[in-house]
């Protein structure tokens, strides 16, 4: 075991390099997946609303695991976790790969893919960054391995367009797996975090229940949990739906991937910017900040009719507004409570924003193949979104009453 002290720049790189890496590949493949929506519903015979249950169900899944994943990251270590993962993303892409039913699509892009992504997406890279680095250098580092993550969306949205217009969505299938196993050493060198010892808790020691009790008892984090839902409803139903509405619009098929690669691109400048913001100002404005201004992003973008130009603005400015909340929420988190813990408690938080999720995928489908279009899905999701907005900054930021004891006690 090694302190944090002892590490040298290169094996900090490299471990925040591996969880960098591992993130972005796995969010990028999963936002992603809208683009294979109308090719799959004209191949397979699937309806929207399938398509839609699939992504749905990949968030519920992935919302309800998480907090086992996180339990498990925190008493076994990351390396298991991680790699474990990575393996059932492969298993996943290889039922959607051979694809010919419903049911395929549901087990491999839905079930298999939302376990996957409980195992290395964001809520393992950021315990990874956060027992790598000083606690004065926290925000920094994870908006700094967010933004990097976030280049996956750049690479494999084009890399997915272009394989669908050169060949099939078979095809591009075959990519994700060609990214997947490139998550296998990523995976490798960032779970190397668990050689670095856990910093010292004073008093008695908690279990992973007891950490639950006490996070779920404080108001702050049951309000953070609460807005966290806005956060998934609103950004999945873009993925999801985006590349749909844009075909129904008349658009060119590359302008929803090229947006969707702007996403990627701004949210590279959006998630180190909330980061490195995170370490100087009210983490709680910021969040609840980044839920207004994506409100007003969406109501501005469907109030009218899209254009080329319009929509790569849009998704420029949603972009820098993506995955900003991630160092801010994984901050509050360890201000409440502390390290110890963090995997289980961020992932006791991110089932609500997976329920939002749920709720962003599968009704936006079931609005559209009811209504006919996604008028009232954008309308719903702008007038929540600005609640949560309002909602999150109410939050109540004083530490748990263990920390406040611990830091009494250390002062």
């Amino acid at each position: 075991m090694k302190q944090k002290t002892n590490l040298t720049p290169l094996q900090i790189w490299t471990i925040l390099g591996g969880a960098a890496v591992m993130l972005s590949l796995a969010m990028g493949m999963r936002q992603s997946f809208g683009l294979l929506q109308p090719h799959m519903i004209q191949d397979i015979g699937i309806t929207a609303a399938d398509f839609s249950l699939a992504i749905a169900l990949q968030n519920i899944v992935w919302g309800a695991t998480q907090p086992f994943v996180g339990i498990m990251a925190d008493k076994y270590g990351t390396r298991p976790v991680a790699l474990g993962g990575v393996l059932i993303y492969i298993l996943g892409l290889l039922f959607l790969r051979l694809a010919d039913a419903t049911w395929m699509v549901t087990i491999g892009m839905g079930f298999c893919v939302g376990i996957a992504l409980s195992c290395t997406a964001s809520n393992i890279a950021m315990n990874i960054t956060a027992r790598t680095v000083s606690a004065t250098k926290r925000g920094g580092a994870m908006g700094a391995v967010s933004a990097i993550g976030s280049l996956g969306l750049t690479l494999a949205s084009p890399m997915t367009q272009s394989l669908i217009t050169n060949a099939n969505w078979q095809t591009a299938v075959v990519g994700f797996l060609a990214l997947a196993c490139v998550m296998l050493p990523a995976a490798f060198l960032g779970s190397k975090a668990d050689r670095i010892e856990h910093e010292v808790v004073i008093g008695k020691q908690q279990s992973a229940t007891d950490a639950i009790t006490e996070a779920l008892g404080h108001k702050g984090y049951r309000v953070l949990a609460i807005a966290f839902f806005v956060c998934g409803l609103q950004l999945v139903f873009i993925t999801t739906h985006l590349p749909a509405y844009l075909d129904i619009c008349g658009m060119d098929p590359t302008v929803g991937s090229t947006t969707l690669a702007l996403v990627g691109l701004f949210n590279v400048i959006g998630s180190y910017l909330f980061g490195w913001l995170g370490d100087r100002y009210s983490k709680r404005f910021l969040l609840g900040g980044i839920y207004l201004l994506r409100s007003l992003a969406l109501f501005m973008f469907f109030s009218f009719p899209p254009t080329p130009f319009t929509t790569v603005l849009f998704g420029a400015v949603l972009g820098t507004l993506w995955l900003g909340v991630v160092p801010l929420v994984s901050g509050l988190i360890i201000h409440l409570f502390g390290l110890r813990f963090m995997a289980t408690l961020s992932g006791v938080a991110f089932m609500s924003h997976q329920a939002g999720s749920f709720l962003g995928a599968w009704g936006g489908g079931y609005i559209f193949n009811h209504l006919g279009n996604y008028d009232l899905a954008w309308q719903l999701a702008v007038a929540i979104g600005i609640a949560a907005g309002i909602f999150q900054m109410t939050m109540n930021t004083q530490p748990s009453e263990r920390i406040c004891n611990q830091l009494a006690t250390n002062s």
